[in-house]
């Protein structure tokens, strides 16, 4: 087999993976490697979380734990994601080897065998397990809970038109991880934030959906996607105004100060930017909204750092 027959048909085709070894190729392409989008909006919430209770703790709040945190955190999405992906290969291989679109992934195509991509689970999720340790103990048992949603969800798109809510309730874990990391506790802040962040995953992810809705339908599988259809920009309007309204809320119980507030804004604006523009018959530019949203989590991450500077200074 060629290079280029080595490497799966719906994934990026130029990445820092094709630089490794091509024995490990397969195995990077079961976590998404070359697919950073992932770990990004896995890692946004957490990195919000963690800028939101160094706010919180004003004055003087923001001293060396706070880069501590945003490296575990961002080592421990990308772990994490990978595994999630990984996962959810394995539970989907006969749906995967069913559509031309992912027939060639490692584990439909033969690239990878089961045993070989269960042991790579293992090892990743030791990996994660390493990285969650270096937290206090009530960060290790909600790091733990958050399994849960990860083992369900792949099962979701099977029984109910809603797996994007279930995909919420994990991507957005970690907003309810930054909180408890610095605190030690939880409290309703980072509650509200966490609810807002599945509003805002649900909104994303039906985007991204539309892009496979036509193999969806071909092999059974269901999603907002399908469910919303021609109503998608109605749903997304609600999706992301509570998400907009939830952010707001949490801000209003922790008293930010206005940095925060003009990111809240930046990102209302980018969520409207993303209903207003968008095609659901076009699965390029649904896919381009997708990735925009790693710019959404930005957007409010610098207005909570400015904020907590604000605060210490």
């Amino acid at each position: 087999m060629t290079d280029e027959g080595k490497k799966v048909a719906d994934a990026l085709k130029h990445s820092w993976v094709y630089w490794l070894p091509t024995w490990i190729w397969p195995y990077a392409q079961l976590a998404r490697w070359e697919r950073p989008i992932g770990w990004q909006l896995l890692m946004w919430p957490c990195w919000w979380s963690v800028a939101f209770a160094f706010v919180f703790l004003q004055p003087n709040s923001v001293d060396s734990n706070f880069l501590r945190y945003l490296g575990l955190f961002t080592v421990g999405a990308f772990l994490m994601r990978g595994a999630g992906c990984t996962y959810n290969d394995l539970v989907d291989q006969n749906i995967d080897n069913q559509v031309a679109r992912t027939r060639s992934r490692p584990l439909p195509s033969g690239r990878v065998t089961r045993n070989g991509a269960i042991a790579f689970l293992v090892l990743q999720l030791m990996l994660g397990l390493a990285v969650l340790l270096q937290f206090n103990r009530y960060t290790i048992l909600v790091g733990l809970i958050s399994v849960v949603t990860i083992v369900i969800y792949p099962f979701m798109k099977r029984i109910t038109w809603w797996p994007q809510l279930f995909l919420g309730l994990a991507f957005s874990w970690g907003a309810l991880m930054g909180w408890s990391a610095v605190f030690g506790q939880l409290a309703w802040p980072p509650v509200i934030l966490y609810l807002g962040c599945i509003c805002w995953v649900i909104g994303f992810d039906t985007i991204y959906a539309h892009q496979d809705i036509e193999d969806d339908m071909q092999v059974g599988v269901k999603s907002t996607a399908r469910l919303f259809g021609k109503n998608t920009k109605l749903a997304l309007s609600l999706l992301y105004g509570f998400a907009v309204f939830l952010f707001a809320a949490a801000f209003w119980y922790a008293d930010v100060n206005l940095p925060a507030w003009i990111g809240l804004s930046g990102v209302a604006l980018h969520m409207a930017w993303q209903i207003r523009t968008l095609d659901i018959h076009n699965p390029t530019h649904c896919l381009k909204l997708f990735k925009s949203n790693s710019v959404l989590g930005l957007i409010m991450f610098v207005g909570l750092v400015a904020s907590a500077f604000a605060e210490a200074f």
